[in-house]
């Protein structure tokens, strides 16, 4: 049907789900520090860079992505944002399995 699906890492992106890892006090002590480090070059965080795969997925063609492949947001030691493709740890066997599987649900 023209459906594809493609799986991101954005890197660090400070969100709700983000605050449940830790107890809220010790997200208010971190976050001065967040902010500041923020700042300092991207080999330490990439939070500034944070949709670079996003965008850089979404000016791709689909049907020329790799599925098996997790497109990470990255950041050079100099500041520069750029995209690495990480092969994820799946079978590729069960993978068409559960594929078939989930087209068969569908039909249901």
């Amino acid at each position: 049907q023209g459906l594809y699906s493609s799986v991101v890492c954005p890197g660090l992106v400070m969100s709700n789900m983000t605050y449940r890892i830790l107890p809220v006090f010790l997200w208010k002590l971190l976050m001065p520090i967040m902010w500041l480090v923020s700042g300092c070059p991207g080999w330490f965080w990439a939070v500034t860079h944070f949709t670079a795969s996003d965008v850089w997925l979404f000016k791709q063609k689909p049907e020329y992505l790799d599925s098996l492949v997790k497109y990470h947001s990255c950041t050079s030691g100099l500041g520069k944002c750029y995209v690495e493709p990480r092969k994820m740890d799946v079978d590729e066997d069960t993978a068409e399995k559960l594929y078939q599987k989930l087209l068969e649900l569908e039909e249901q």
